[in-house]
């Protein structure tokens, strides 16, 4: 069953809620949720979700090289129709990209880490024209956990990285899931 536009929605309020100084910059994600519809889809435009997943390990994040876009990113990616809840859907996608062991992952909250509403270039060949990702992020622990078998169709390497370069790397968003207590989920 796929993710509905009413869990975006209340997973966007919940997070606002903890981070209310975001609001001004997710105006336009909350309005156009409150307008369409089928945000779970890839097809939907000019928005849809994706999800990421900040991996933790002591002092360490993990990153992957994201091959259509060239650049040093968290795992993440697109929803699929069988993912039943967000957190869910990032831990996928971290699992699909790193061939980590999802048994050794712990997920920290079910609240987003971060949100991020960024524009998207076209992708010609992927029948994609310009729009925006509303990215949502979970925090993950692991105690250590060994990089697999690569997803080399959407990742070209993966590593482990100290915060502070994966911030630099990265972004902000990075230094939020360092210190995140785990939660019972």
């Amino acid at each position: 069953m796929a993710i509905s536009d009413a869990t975006i929605a209340e997973t966007l309020s919940s997070y606002l809620e903890r981070f209310p100084a975001e609001a001004e910059a997710l105006a336009e994600p909350v309005r156009l949720l409150g307008e369409g519809s089928g945000f779970a889809s890839r097809r939907s435009f000019p928005m849809h979700v994706t999800v990421g997943a900040l991996l933790v390990c002591g002092s360490e994040v993990l990153l992957i090289d994201h091959l259509a876009y060239g650049i040093t990113l968290q795992p993440g990616g697109h929803l699929e129709p069988t993912d039943a809840t967000l957190p869910e859907a990032a831990l996928r996608e971290l699992t699909e990209e790193t061939g980590i062991d999802e048994r050794k992952i712990v997920a920290l909250s079910s609240v987003p880490v971060y949100v991020e509403y960024g524009l998207v270039p076209a992708r010609p060949e992927k029948d994609e024209p310009e729009h925006y990702h509303l990215d949502i992020g979970y925090a993950f622990s692991t105690e250590r956990a060994e990089i697999g078998l690569i997803q080399e169709t959407e990742v070209t390497g993966a590593a482990w990285y100290s915060v502070d370069l994966a911030v630099s790397l990265v972004g902000e968003r990075i230094a939020r899931a360092v210190g995140v207590p785990a939660q019972v989920l």
